[in-house]
């Protein structure tokens, strides 16, 4: 049995190594990530960790792990940012506001499946324009969901959680857990 990482992220692999889980293969997945036409930030986070999933060949005993993260302002999906001007846009729109962020998690051990998402309630301070502009010339902002990273520079600028902080950073560590005894993953 190998467990199968389908994600390049570097933070879900230190999550898991974090709760003391090691993967053996680490392949990111490439899926279209375009939301469709009205589609809403749950349903849509779950459609693409389906997706995701479906997008890794592993061998029967295998078990694969994926997960996806998406920022959500009411209806609208905020997604990676293109571009600096995408990532102020992104920023600019949660400054001061409430958001959640979604992250769906789903694991594959031959024909079984299981999946559960986690939404965190999320609180963004105001941004100065200092800051606004310190952080996109930070880069931190380049491949985030939302364009921030709470568990780097942009967590000056979250004064207030409710929920998953591991889910925030892109995969909650209790929901994962749970899946991984579930598919029948042991460790110490």
């Amino acid at each position: 049995m190998r467990l199968i990482l389908g994600s390049g992220s570097p933070r879900r692999k230190e999550i898991l190594v974090g709760l003391g889980i090691v993967p053996d293969v680490i392949i990111a997945s490439d899926i279209d990530e375009t939301p469709h036409k009205g589609e809403l930030p749950r349903p849509y986070c779950e459609r693409v960790t389906r997706a995701k999933l479906d997008a890794i060949t592993s061998e029967p005993d295998d078990i694969v792990l994926v997960a996806d993260t998406t920022v959500a302002l009411g209806r609208r999906i905020l997604g990676k940012p293109e571009n600096a001007a995408q990532a102020a846009e992104f920023l600019l729109k949660l400054s001061g506001r409430r958001h959640q962020v979604i992250t769906s998690v789903a694991l594959r051990r031959g024909a079984q499946h299981w999946a559960r998402t986690q939404v965190t309630a999320v609180k963004m301070k105001r941004l100065s324009d200092d800051e606004l502009n310190s952080y996109l010339a930070s880069g931190e902002w380049q491949g985030k969901a939302g364009g921030y990273a709470i568990q780097g520079r942009g967590g000056a600028f979250i004064p207030w959680i409710q929920g998953s902080y591991t889910g925030v950073m892109g995969l909650p560590a209790a929901e994962t857990a749970q899946l991984l005894r579930a598919a029948g993953v042991r460790w110490a």
